[in-house]
């Protein structure tokens, strides 16, 4: 468990301090390929999954008044992703 642990938290770490850099450009063939065959796929489920989740903690998130930033995060943000991004451009993704 302590092992798992370390991993996790080195993992995390190590995300955290790798600089932002994308590996193709907009619009590329590559770039449009990973988001036909990744990225859109991903972020439809991230979608589906945050629309549950925002479904369950909204009781919680109505009485603290934080309703729109809840929505925000789980259900729109992720839907941007989806449905209104332009094919190919990844570098939106990291705002």
């Amino acid at each position: 468990m302590r092992r798992i642990l370390i991993l996790t938290l080195s993992a995390v770490f190590l995300a955290a301090t790798t600089p932002n850099t994308s590996a193709f450009d907009d619009g590329s063939f590559e770039a449009v390929a990973a988001d036909a065959l990744v990225v859109r796929p991903f972020s439809f489920v991230a979608t589906v999954l945050g629309s549950a989740i925002f479904v369950v903690a909204l009781p919680v998130a109505a009485i603290s008044g934080s309703t729109s930033q809840t929505a925000e995060a789980l259900v729109l943000k992720p839907g941007r992703a989806t449905f209104t991004r332009p094919m190919g451009e990844l570098s939106s993704l990291t705002d």
